[in-house]
């Protein structure tokens, strides 16, 4: 029996977010990961959380085409589908080139919602555990300007952060508010 979950509208997408999502975080990643996907669906989720960083991105995309397949949804704009930008990517010119990674996996076209992970950067070859020394400092400004880009391309239709503190969204607020400024100053003249 499907639950109807309660949505609120998201901006003007034209597309509402459902308020209770399913988590994909998994470790080790179990067999029966799939088929827990699929009974999701059919008990009424839409709303599937993601990240590059987890190991269940591409069988949660599998999982995806094959609800597809069997007709548990009749087409991808029924479900929402959020994921995140990884650390190591967490760079001017590295956001879009996460992204495009992340929607091939996931075997996708586009994300409903892009989410910067963490407000952190490591290097390339960073592996987990993270060491202090692969810690590098967060660029808020070519970040965001990227995620921006991500966003007017189309492979997102909306972004946002998560793992935040407040102080670090101040700081990425007035990030973004500096940006408008200079972009409304060169368009007066």
């Amino acid at each position: 029996m499907r639950t109807a979950i309660p949505e609120e509208p998201l901006g003007s997408t034209g597309k509402s977010i459902p308020l209770v999502g399913f988590g994909t975080v998994e470790y080790p990643l179990n067999e029966a990961f799939k088929e827990r996907v699929l009974h999701a669906i059919k008990l009424g989720y839409r709303h599937f959380d993601t990240a590059a960083a987890y190991p269940s991105e591409q069988p949660l995309g599998e999982a995806l085409t094959e609800a597809l397949r069997l007709g548990l949804v009749q087409s991808g704009d029924e479900l929402f589908i959020t994921s995140k930008l990884w650390l190591t990517d967490s760079y001017r010119g590295r956001v879009i080139p996460g992204l495009q990674k992340t929607l091939k996996t996931l075997g996708l076209e586009y994300l409903d919602l892009y989410l910067v992970h963490f407000p952190v950067s490591l290097i390339l070859e960073a592996t987990c555990p993270v060491k202090p020394e692969d810690i590098r400092s967060f660029d808020y400004e070519g970040v965001w300007e990227e995620m921006e880009k991500c966003q007017e391309l189309g492979p997102t239709k909306k972004k946002g952060v998560s793992n935040f503190t407040c102080k670090k969204l101040e700081r990425l607020l007035a990030t973004m508010l500096l940006q408008k400024f200079i972009l409304l100053s060169i368009r007066c003249y």
